[in-house]
């Protein structure tokens, strides 16, 4: 339970793809899936399109599954039906993915590895559009065609893109034969010069021969701590 309404609850990955992430939960509900609809978007195969909801009544805050087909625990036990979320409570979603729930964006803890989780690497707002890389904002803002290509290697989380779903992704309701290779590798070369602005030690976008592109983040575990 939350001590005043007010409050705002956050949201902490701890396992999976996002690793280190945090959402603050700024309305009364949020979508968790793979979805790209969802409030959180968590890119793994083994999450449903729409596989929970949070929501706050009244100063305190249920978790819901919605009918996943690999299913939502907290604190071990499997969801049936929806439960009060208290501080600190463990969700597992599809048994890849641990969030932690905090009660308050004040009582959120900040352990070295989250505070180089938070400085290192790539974060992209779905909502706002902006793209942060080891704690800096790109400005000025990535071109629309770079962003739609950075969204789809992020949402993929590693995982490689093909040349087609790149096409489809940047270059919407154009046909594949119109796209030429050369606009596609154009296309990756200017944002990784974007990103290079920021973070010139490390290349983010990764080229896999015959096959296509993914995105490649630093692994903050093999940082000096």
């Amino acid at each position: 339970m939350l001590d005043r309404a007010s409050d705002k609850p956050v949201l902490i990955v701890t396992e999976g793809p996002l690793r280190g992430q945090q959402w603050v939960m700024q309305g009364d509900q949020l979508i968790i899936g793979r979805g790209a609809h969802c409030d959180i978007v968590i890119p793994e195969r083994r999450v449903s399109r729409e596989h929970l909801r949070i929501w706050r009544e009244g100063g305190i805050c249920f978790v819901e599954d919605l009918g996943s087909k690999n299913g939502t625990h907290v604190n071990g036990m499997r969801l049936d039906s929806p439960c009060e979320l208290g501080e600190g409570d463990e969700i597992q979603i599809a048994l890849s993915v641990k969030l932690k729930f905090i009660g308050a964006e004040a009582t959120v803890p900040l352990s070295l590895d989250d505070k180089v989780s938070a400085t290192v690497g790539l974060r992209l707002d779905k909502h706002t559009h902006d793209v942060i890389v080891n704690g800096t904002p790109l400005d000025p803002p990535l071109s629309l065609y770079q962003y739609r290509l950075l969204e789809l290697l992020y949402a993929n989380a590693g995982g490689v893109c093909t040349r087609d779903e790149v096409v489809h992704a940047v270059w919407p309701g154009a046909l594949e034969e119109g796209i030429s290779e050369q606009a596609i590798d154009a296309l990756v070369r200017r944002l990784r010069d974007r990103l290079a602005e920021v973070s010139p030690d490390h290349q983010f976008i990764v080229t896999v021969r015959g096959h296509g592109f993914r995105l490649q983040q630093p692994d903050v575990r093999s940082l000096d701590k």
